[in-house]
């Protein structure tokens, strides 16, 4: 289900992951609107400094049997705050016109697999709290919230 992204995927992904990324932190409050999809093209350049060869990165893209692509996966075998073993789940995303077919779990568990077989024992990844699907996914496959940022507008 997983293989490695191509060159012209591996473009294109680089493109609508700092779009995406830079919306959610613009939506959360994190980010200002201004030079956000700047600021998340430098933060992605900085840890894939070799692109798709990057030492330590997973970069795959999901395809079903057909092999038509679904989706892409990235996963950090070094955990960005050292934790050892624990791998970390950068993204994960099912195409929009597949999801809602169960392709998100077997994604998620096609992720967990490549991570136990480059050797983490373990898999984080973060959350955006407005993004109840994910966290729905998330919950129910067993991750365990480890950490919690909470605002309240005043």
């Amino acid at each position: 289900m997983l293989r490695p992204m191509t060159d012209g995927e591996y473009a294109a992904w680089q493109i609508a992951l700092a779009r995406d990324y830079a919306a959610e932190k613009v939506e959360a409050g994190q980010w200002p609107a201004e030079g956000a999809v700047e600021r998340a093209q430098e933060e992605n350049a900085a840890l894939l400094p070799e692109g798709r060869s990057t030492r330590g990165m997973l970069l795959r893209t999901a395809v079903i049997p057909t092999g038509e692509a679904v989706g892409r996966v990235w996963i950090g075998l070094d955990h960005p705050r050292g934790a050892q073993g624990v791998a970390f789940l950068y993204d994960i995303e099912v195409h929009a016109e597949r999801r809602g077919t169960g392709l998100g779990r077997a994604l998620l568990e096609a992720a967990e697999g490549a991570a136990r077989a480059a050797g983490a024992t373990a898999l984080e990844l973060n959350v955006f709290g407005s993004n109840g699907t994910a966290r729905a996914l998330y919950d129910s496959a067993g991750y365990a919230v480890m950490a919690q940022q909470m605002r309240k507008p005043l």
